[in-house]
């Protein structure tokens, strides 16, 4: 049991970082889409005021994930980092080269630094979560065996590149709607927000939502075709996941339709939440589909113990912090 609970509280880690951190990549994506002149410059600064004071706050879920395989599943984490060894690169090369480029944008002396800067921050912004998508795709289709498998078949099956572009359009849909809400809340009178940026992110989030929802169901066939123990896990325990994602996304295409942004934001971040909760509750009890379970891969009792209490005060210590930052970047006033 005591496995089965530094599991769960892994997992939660996932969660969190899928729905914060996808977020972040997302805002970045929007980044890309804002086009250019005086409009385009109040998007892009609606989304600075947006992601800037969290955007690096929210990779600690990364590194809380890491660190707990590599204490709890040392075997699981050595084959993750051999075998997935090239999308781990990229996503670290991702991760360095979107955050430089955010910074260095602010202080470019000219503006063609400034939109080379632009087009590398959005462009590694795409990059990270595709092939994060990518290393879950081949965790989930069963890819990734316990003594190592081939470095670059491993990543690249259909799922993997499904989960790949999934992972991508799921970004931008909830930083979408979460852009959308903030820049309804900005002073209209600044630069920031005003009417038209938020509809600029109304409509263009509607649509993402529908092209989300069709890449769901491309997921979806492809899991039909090429992973089995994945699809009877959506058949059976992890459905009400699933049917919970796809009725959280109604309601978020529902609250931009009628411009109710709380009740968008939710629907969100409820959807990516219980669509990854679902993949996680679906390969259960394995930790690597096909290969490892729980038990078979644990470290000591000891390790494990030692684990969920750093969790429980960490719980204690780091989340209130962390909420306290994300309720001061939300109001209207934060600069």
């Amino acid at each position: 049991m005591v496995a089965e609970a530094v599991a769960v509280v892994t997992f939660v880690g996932v969660i969190a970082y899928a729905v914060f951190g996808g977020a972040d990549y997302g805002a970045g994506i929007w980044d890309l889409a804002a086009g250019t002149g005086e409009r385009g410059a109040r998007i892009r600064r609606q989304i600075d005021r947006s992601i800037g004071p969290v955007w690096e706050a929210n990779h600690v879920w990364l590194i809380f994930v890491i660190v707990m395989i590599w204490s709890a599943f040392p075997r699981v984490f050595a084959t993750l980092m051999t075998t997935l060894a090239v999308p781990w690169s990229l996503v670290g090369l991702g991760i360095v080269f979107r955050g430089g480029a955010f910074v260095f944008r602010k202080s470019s002396p000219s503006f063609a630094q400034a939109r080379l800067h632009g087009v590398v921050f959005a462009g590694a912004s795409l990059a990270t979560p595709f092939f994060l998508g990518t290393i879950a795709g081949a965790i989930a289709g069963g890819r990734v065996p316990l003594d190592g498998g081939d470095q670059w078949t491993s990543w690249t099956g259909p799922l993997s590149i499904v989960g790949g572009v999934l992972a991508v359009l799921v970004t931008v849909f909830a930083a979408g709607v979460l852009l959308t809400a903030d820049a309804a809340t900005a002073d209209p009178a600044d630069l920031h927000g005003g009417r038209e940026i938020t509809e600029w992110f109304r409509i263009r989030s509607l649509v993402v939502a529908v092209v989300t929802g069709a890449a769901a169901i491309a997921a979806a066939v492809t899991i039909e075709l090429t992973a089995d123990s994945l699809r009877d896990g959506l058949h059976g325990r992890a459905a009400p996941l699933i049917a919970a994602s796809a009725i959280a996304g109604a309601v978020t295409i529902h609250g931009l339709r009628q411009r109710r942004y709380l009740q968008a934001r939710i629907g969100a971040v409820a959807a990516v939440a219980a669509v990854v909760a679902g993949w996680g509750v679906a390969q259960y009890p394995d930790v690597l589909v096909d290969h490892a379970t729980i038990d078979e891969v644990a470290g000591a009792d000891a390790t494990l113990t030692g684990l969920l209490i750093v969790a429980g005060v960490a719980s204690i210590t780091v989340l209130p912090a962390l909420v306290w930052l994300l309720r001061l970047a939300s109001r209207p006033s934060w600069n």
